[in-house]
């Protein structure tokens, strides 16, 4: 432990411990907006979705589920929460049954030991294309092991989305890094995390790019490839749970994304364009993270207080790693640049022709996301019910004299000619010479009212008659 605490902050030039300098933190308050969805890609069992659901309930707007084959499906979903929520739920199958675009990124590795093989990135994109079907606005990714302890903090990094394509929230709890990163940090050197997919809100409608299938998508994402990063932010926070990163199927899985990323943010933190990455600048940082895997895994020997089991655990790690990393040529790192510039602007056109179609309903949407002449996806629908209003009991109903209504009847205007009341005056005498009952009478004085009224009304233009009033109404 002593010698950890030596270490601590170490930094090497051959890599920057954190990117938090290409970020916006706002330093007060700012105004709230509404969140159009709550988007989980999900492998973990459904308990480990309470989190989004209860970020969702606390922000009034459905929770979008993607699930994998092999682990939970929609249908589990739509039974686990019932009616209590606003539920999206879609079974994801194979990317080729999906109606995204062809992606060069993803051709371009396709059968090379490379490719990346989770769906965590078609899921995220056919979240994408969803809301733009439906024409959302403001979206909030989140990862299923993510905990949000105040939902608020989402809401305002969707305000933000006013002036930003994307705002993420700062991942505390368990460090969301790399192998490579993770190690480094362990063995006392200096660490940060920028942000992530794992807590990110995106403005739909200024966003036009895509998650690439490789490790470390969510940078792609907020990256202007043929330039530099697009308007991003960071406010509130989240809490990651533990995981094991130190395994080696991991580390192999992980390098060439890790590489892309740090190599283009090496860029990015320099002041200079993504574009600029050449085969020259790809050889030097190639060297770069040579002598800095290096350096880490002479760090993790040489570290006491950790257990000589977990020591050789982590160099395992990084060995794998750094066996990956010699399989990385300069000339595959500008391709797949090349193949990134050449997907963004692909996945524009695939949204504008989305977004120049009338939105649908959600059914047909949903019915949408399936390549033509390919298998319908499997989706659930869960629409929230709604509280039950108390209902109200009406009033007690007790009987009334006919005397106490006719006194409550107000008198004629003052604004009544004198001739109508003389006339009604005279009406009187006549109708109880007829006759009439004295109720009669009463009912043919409200008569004779209201037909007084009228009379009056159309005098007055009540009619909205461009006309004088006829002199005919007066007696």
């Amino acid at each position: 432990m002593v010698q950890l605490a030596a270490m601590a902050g170490a930094e090497t030039p051959d890599h920057h411990g954190d990117h938090r300098r290409l970020l916006w933190q706002p330093d007060g308050a700012t105004s709230q907006a509404k969140v159009n969805a709550v988007i989980v890609p999900t492998v973990r069992p459904l308990k480990f979705l309470e989190e989004a659901a209860g970020a969702a309930r606390s922000l009034g707007c459905p929770l979008v589920t993607l699930h994998s084959p092999g682990r939970t499906s929609a249908r589990q979903a739509a039974d686990y929460f019932g009616e209590s929520l606003d539920l999206i739920a879609i079974d994801v199958p194979e990317p080729a049954q999906l109606r995204l675009p062809v992606l060069e990124t993803s051709r371009l590795l396709a059968g090379t030991i490379f490719e990346r093989r989770t769906d965590v990135s078609a899921k995220r994109n056919l979240a994408l294309v969803l809301g733009h079907m439906l024409r959302w606005r403001r979206v909030v990714f989140l990862d299923d092991d993510i905990r949000v302890p105040d939902p608020a903090d989402l809401r305002q990094a969707v305000s933000l989305l006013d002036s930003h394509t994307a705002v993420g929230l700062a991942i505390e709890g368990f460090p969301d890094n790399s192998v490579v990163c993770h190690a480094f940090r362990d063995a006392g050197g200096w660490q940060d995390t920028f942000i992530g997919g794992g807590a990110l809100a995106v403005d739909l409608k200024r966003n036009r790019t895509f998650f690439p299938n490789i490790y470390n998508e969510d940078w792609f994402f907020v990256l202007d490839a043929g330039k530099r990063l697009q308007p991003v932010a960071t406010v509130g926070r989240v809490l990651q749970d533990p995981y094991d990163p130190y395994r080696p199927e991991r580390a192999r899985a992980e390098e060439l994304g890790d590489v892309l990323a740090e190599g283009t943010f090496w860029l990015l933190d320099q002041g200079r364009s993504a574009s600029e990455g050449d085969l020259e600048h790809w050889r030097e940082f190639l060297t770069k993270r040579k002598r800095f895997i290096g350096r880490v895994i002479r760090m993790v020997e040489s570290a006491t207080a950790i257990e000589p089991a977990d020591r050789a655990r982590r160099v395992e790690t990084l060995n794998a790693a750094q066996g990956r990393l010699a399989r990385i040529t300069p000339e595959l790192c500008v391709a797949y640049h090349k193949a990134l510039v050449v997907d963004q602007e692909r996945w524009q056109r695939h949204i504008q022709a989305i977004r120049q179609q009338p939105r649908p309903r959600r059914e047909l949407a949903l019915d949408s996301l399936a390549r033509t002449g390919g298998k319908r996806l499997t989706w659930y629908i869960r629409n929230a019910t709604p509280p039950v209003q108390p209902r109200r009991t009406p009033p007690l109903m007790r009987p009334v004299q006919v005397r106490e209504l006719l006194s409550r009847i107000p008198p004629p205007p003052a604004f009544v000619p004198r001739v109508f009341t003389a006339a009604r005056r005279r009406a009187l005498p006549l109708l109880l010479r007829l006759g009439a009952a004295s109720s009669h009478a009463a009912h043919a004085l409200v008569a004779a009212d209201v037909a007084l009224a009228c009379q009056e009304g159309q005098a007055e233009g009540d009619d909205h008659s461009d006309e004088r009033p006829s002199q005919q109404l007066h007696p």
